[in-house]
């Protein structure tokens, strides 16, 4: 028996469909060890760093199962995601397998039946560079936000986090906001005419003046605009010149990872986190006319290299629909502006130009069709020929002014023949040198200067690609961290920064600049690049980190000064007799001591109109109890407090109210919602015979990946549906 191991269920069903029974492939559902979720997990002995990983509770299962079929095979294959984070999980595999074995390792850019078996052919060893460069970004990241995080909760608020990704967007994001802020207007006015000839209308812009150029805020005085105008409206046209040419517009590249968000963002309106999640659909496999395969290549990807088979499959195929014309004369040939690209990979395309999307759309979804035609145009656009446009410029004129009209129109359609063209032809009227125009009509219009416009999700990747920060991964997560920690809200494409991150930026700005100066992350990204590319030690590169990083953490710990935001009330604490102040936690404000942490008194207020009083007494002290509210919902409380601190759940009655439909994943039992203390819970009727629980409210949904339920999870953003056993996710 041979033994494939790969990340995702999906694509083990697929590339099984492509071998024979001699063949088991297994997912390992991602990464099968990382640092601990609740501990720093780093040993650090002298100037050298030590993970300390462990297999989490969620893949311990999985762990034991490819255990087993492993001692079964004969070959075992590593056939995890070609970049470092498939490296890693990888080289994790191998590790748990023996660790002092080595596996043949199997890549491939495209999930088909001859990308599979060619990979089968050429085999390679695990990338001991790769993983290195995977840890050490790893352990960066895990250094920042386990030493930094803790910073930020004690000085400014509870519930927040730092990352060395995260914080750097966040910047941008802030930076932004501030300028907007901080925008003065500037008024400034323009002339513009309107002329005729036959009937024909032929609208102009004044662009010069007494031999001096018009530009945009040339015009700053309203008297000034006006009496050229009342000049104008005297005075007698002609055309004095006409220029035309020819200007051609080349096709875009084909996608890569940040452009195809940034286009699903703009044409379909879909979010970085949605727009990954269908790509993944389509590159791990989907049922085509023939049967299950990835219908694109990979979709992490920095690259903007085609694979030659592909690249003349698309100028066969543009040939024979379009014409020769529609072709040029060689292959086009792109390259990423990106620094450190890895040119290894390839750009996004289809994995198969005869499965179009219009047989596509027999097989796919709405929005996996939507996205897969954006692929599959936007390669087979990129190569094809110029679209070439005629331009024409008349000059029209008297002794002081000169006005410009212009017109365009589409000549030839190119590339435009495949993916449309939405500009429409502007055309110019006739004109000959010499002819006058008579003038219709002349105009003063205000206008005023605009603040930059607020990042929109697409915008926000494009400048993270462009200022080397982060990795065609990193993107969608890092903008879905930052809306999940309420440091942004994302409203109508725009993207906000909430109150708490200017507080956050300025402390961060202050004593951790390097932390948030894109520069100096996107170095790091380099240095990164270098470890993959074995001319730097990974060791060293985070040891120059971590020495100069942890002294700033010591030094912030004795000298920042707290910036939590406190609110004076008036009234003194019972307990030491200082001042009570407002202040902020995630759950909201509270009242409590200004003497914290050395009293840490909290006022237990609740206005008069919302406590109602109870016929119940106190089983403990025999006082009235009275109904309150908390976090959870009502509750009874003893009206003793904070003497007696019984409280009673209200919810116990409707502990028994049965999920219609739902039955327990475990024993078949009825899912009951039930109440504690700590909030509203989901658990089996036949408890404590079976001890299933859950905190989403599960549905009676199936999971398509391994066949459990799914249950109702929501953030602040999105909802969706959330495999309770592998963590697969299901947008509503």
């Amino acid at each position: 028996m041979k033994l494939i191991i790969v990340e995702s269920p999906a694509k083990a069903k697929t590339i099984k469909n492509f071998l024979g029974d001699d063949f088991v492939v297994v997912a390992s559902k991602g990464h099968i060890r990382d640092l601990p979720k609740k501990a720093f997990g780093i040993k650090i002995e002298g100037k050298n760093f030590y993970p300390e990983y462990e297999v989490s509770k969620d893949h311990k299962e999985i762990v034991q199962h490819i255990k087993k079929l492993a001692k079964e095979a004969d070959v075992i294959y590593i056939a995890t995601d070609e970049d470092r984070e498939g490296e890693a999980i990888g080289y994790h595999i191998g590790q748990l397998i023996n660790k002092n074995a080595s596996y043949p390792r199997i890549v491939f850019h495209e999930i088909t039946k001859k990308a599979i078996l060619d990979s089968l052919k050429n085999p390679r060893e695990i990338n001991a560079n790769m993983v290195n460069a995977q840890q050490a970004r790893r352990l960066l990241d895990r250094i920042v936000g386990f030493k930094l995080s803790p910073l930020l909760n004690q000085k400014i608020q509870k519930g927040l986090s730092a990352g060395r990704v995260q914080s750097s967007a966040l910047k941008l994001i802030v930076d932004r906001e501030k300028e907007i802020k901080s925008f003065i207007p500037i008024q400034y006015f323009s002339i513009d005419s309107i002329f005729h000839k036959n009937k024909q209308k032929i609208e102009a812009q004044l662009i010069e003046w007494e031999g001096n150029k018009i530009e945009k805020l040339s015009l700053r005085k309203k008297e000034e605009a006006e009496m050229m105008r009342d000049w104008i409206v005297k005075s007698k046209f002609s055309v004095k010149n006409i220029e035309t040419k020819n200007k051609k517009v080349s096709p875009p590249p084909p996608f890569m990872t940040s452009t195809l968000q940034q286009s699903a963002s703009n044409v379909l309106g879909y979010s970085p986190s949605k727009t990954m999640q269908i790509a993944q659909r389509l590159y791990e496999g989907i049922l085509s006319d023939k049967g299950i395969m990835g219908l694109i290549t990979y979709m992490r990807t920095d690259s903007l290299n085609i694979a030659k088979v592909a690249q003349n499959e698309a100028r066969k195929l543009i040939v024979e629909m379009f014409g020769e014309d529609f072709i040029p004369k060689t292959p086009r040939i792109y390259t990423t502006k990106q620094k450190n690209a890895q040119e290894a990979h390839e750009a996004i395309r289809p994995t198969r130009l005869d499965f179009t999307p219009e047989i596509a759309s027999k097989y796919l979804k709405s929005d996996e069709l939507k996205v897969y035609t954006l692929i599959y145009n936007r390669f087979l656009a990129s190569q094809s020929s110029d679209a070439i446009f005629q331009s024409q410029n008349g000059f029209i004129s008297d002794e002081k002014a000169v006005f410009k009209a212009s017109g365009s129109k589409l000549i030839f359609d190119g590339f435009y023949k495949i993916i449309g063209n939405k500009d429409k032809d502007k055309l110019l009227a006739p004109l000959e040198i010499g002819e006058e125009l008579l003038l219709d009509e002349c105009k003063v219009n205000a206008h005023q200067t605009e603040p930059p416009p607020r990042f929109s999700e697409a915008s926000l990747v494009k400048t993270l690609e462009s200022l080397g920060i982060g990795r065609p991964s990193t993107y969608a997560p890092t903008i879905s961290l930052l809306a999940n920690r309420e440091y942004i809200k994302i409203e109508k494409k725009q993207i906000f920064a909430r109150d708490i991150s200017f507080v956050v930026i300025d402390m961060l700005e202050k004593h951790f600049l390097e932390i948030v100066d894109s520069s100096f992350t996107a170095k790091l990204e380099e240095k990164l690049d270098k470890i993959a590319d074995s001319t730097l030690d990974w060791q060293k590169v985070l040891w120059d980190f971590y020495e100069p990083f942890i002294h700033q953490i010591n030094d912030g710990k004795a000298n920042i000064a707290s910036l939590k935001v406190v609110k004076q009330t008036g009234e003194f604490c019972a307990d030491c007799g200082k001042e009570l102040v407002i202040r902020n936690s995630k759950y909201g404000e509270f009242i409590g001591c200004s003497g914290y942490p050395k009293c840490k008194y909290i006022k237990q207020e609740q206005k008069q109109d919302e406590i109602i009083q109870s016929e119940e007494k106190c089983e403990i002290c025999g006082k009235a109890m009275v109904k309150k509210k908390g976090r959870y919902g009502e509750f009874l409380a003893c009206s003793g407090y904070p003497d007696c601190k019984n409280i009673k759940s209200l919810a116990k009655n409707n502990t028994k109210k049965i999920l219609q439909n739902v039955k327990c994943p475990l024993d078949g039992g009825n899912i009951v919602q039930r109440f504690s203390k700590r909030g509203t819970f989901f658990g089996c009727d036949n408890y404590p015979k079976c001890n299933f629980i859950s905190k989403d409210e599960p549905t009676n949904e199936k999971c398509q990946e391994c066949g459990s339920i799914m249950a109702k999870k929501e953030t602040k953003t999105k909802k969706y549906l959330q495999c309770i056993k592998c963590k697969y996710k299901k947008e509503i």
